[in-house]
């Protein structure tokens, strides 16, 4: 039954991954601590490894059914991109190192701080006029470190940013997945290869902290579904597209706090 939760999720990750250029961590995580509660302490940080193989392999596949005239936006963003991996690996180190409940309640409070800012602040709802401006490189230090930390995924972090920049949804969720594959990838070099081994009481099918069989149901699930949207989504307004963005936000954060208080 928990194979097919699974499944399902990943179903509903594809969906936003797709979408809104978030799905492999920031779907994951909430359910994923669900699924190996058993681990006790070790849930959460069992979790986060698992999204960042989630992250890699679902933002590679969206990011090679992107068009390549909205790849092309990325042109020269060679710094930002080393230094989202950067972040990304010294974020997994430094998630290996602290307690999983820590880790667990920074995911609430980061996205509780998300919602207030893209509804308080200008410039998300409704995406600015004045023309699209690239995300600054130094931005991809810290963006890549909390993403690998908290497993919430660079698009979190991104796609915010890139509408106060003045990109549309559309564009900004899409480059989300290259931004996001940046970070994933040394974090999930790191979770593998430095994770200190299974945790206690785990049991067949996972490589360091990561939980093999649950990454591979949730990507049955996902990845037809990604190609399949990125050739053939549907067509949302600018507005609307923010608003879902919002709600799904919204959505996540109370699915995580309920397994806080389990």
């Amino acid at each position: 039954m928990s194979a097919l939760i699974l499944v399902l999720v990943g179903v509903a990750s594809g969906v936003t991954t797709a979408l809104f250029g978030f799905g492999g961590g920031f779907v994951a995580v909430p359910v994923l601590v669900w699924a190996d509660a058993a681990l006790g302490d070790d849930a959460p940080r069992v979790a986060v490894a698992t999204s960042s193989v989630l992250m890699v392999v679902a933002a590679a596949v969206a990011t090679a059914s992107t068009s390549r005239t909205v790849l092309a936006e990325l042109r020269g963003s060679g710094r930002l991109l080393g230094l989202l991996a950067l972040g990304g690996a010294l974020g997994a180190v430094a998630a290996r190192h602290v307690p999983g409940d820590v880790i667990a309640a920074g995911f609430v409070a980061y996205l509780l701080l998300t919602i207030a800012s893209v509804t308080a602040r200008p410039g998300f709802l409704h995406a600015g006029a004045d023309g699209a401006r690239p995300l600054p490189p130094g931005a991809g230090l810290p963006i890549g470190a909390i993403a690998a930390f908290l497993g919430v995924g660079g698009s979190v972090v991104t796609v915010p940013l890139m509408r106060r920049n003045g990109h549309r949804m559309a564009v900004a969720t899409a480059l989300a997945n290259p931004l996001t594959l940046a970070v994933a990838l040394p974090a999930t070099a790191v979770f593998l290869l430095l994770s200190g081994g299974r945790p206690a009481g785990a049991g067949a099918g996972f490589v360091g902290a990561v939980d093999v069989r649950a990454a591979i149901a949730l990507l049955v699930g996902s990845l037809p579904v990604i190609v399949l949207l990125r050739r053939r989504g549907p067509r949302l307004s600018d507005r609307v597209h923010a608003r879902w963005y919002v709600g799904l936000l919204v959505a996540v954060t109370v699915a995580m706090a309920a397994t806080l208080v389990r």
